[in-house]
């Protein structure tokens, strides 16, 4: 009984270490006919020498047009990057993966999430699509996997015009006060 007590506490300390690879943000919400950016973060990672992962999506509603290679891998010197085949038929950006070269150690993180790739869609049609990870695989500067856990997120379709642009939230607040500065105006003038 001890030995299996002693065995689940372990299992349990070595899956609060683990690495966690994740969509980031976990949730947005676009309107039709614009871009939807995501990242592949990783947090909580030593050694990272190698990745490759496989992105599943919804492609009703979203459609992937780019993935380009995050600056973490990199960090730690140079890369080789292969950007995963985009099938938008299907749905799925496959076999996305990255490489440091040479007899180097791998890229840690140190508290804030290292980006290891970039994905870039075009929403379609409302609706919301999981955007879910699927064949990890993370190996160490010795070849060796690196345990993880995975984070799926999400993109929330809308019809164009139920998210205000942040340009139009500007414009209006300084109209807003453009205006309440001509008021303030007009009151000194009509005091005088």
């Amino acid at each position: 009984m001890k030995s299996k007590a002693l065995a689940a506490c372990f299992l349990t300390l070595a899956a609060v270490h683990a690495a966690t690879v994740s969509i980031d943000p976990v949730s947005q919400t676009v309107g039709v006919g614009n871009t939807v950016d995501v990242n592949v973060d990783i947090t909580d990672v030593s050694d990272l020498y190698a990745f490759q992962f496989d992105v599943g999506f919804d492609p009703t509603l979203l459609a992937a047009t780019s993935e380009s290679e995050g600056p973490f891998l990199s960090s730690a010197g140079t890369t080789i990057f292969l950007p995963g085949t985009i099938d938008n038929i299907g749905g799925a950006i496959s076999g996305t993966a990255d490489v440091l070269s040479g007899a180097i150690s791998g890229a840690s993180t140190s508290g804030t999430p290292g980006v290891l790739a970039t994905l870039q869609f075009t929403s379609l049609a409302e609706g919301t699509s999981a955007i879910s990870l699927s064949n990890i695989v993370l190996l160490d500067s010795s070849l060796n996997d690196i345990s993880f856990t995975s984070i799926d997120g999400s993109a929330t379709v809308v019809p164009v015009g139920a998210i205000p642009e942040p340009r139009l939230i500007l414009v209006l607040f300084a109209g807003f006060l453009a205006i309440a500065a001509f008021q303030a105006r007009r009151r000194r003038i009509a005091r005088q």
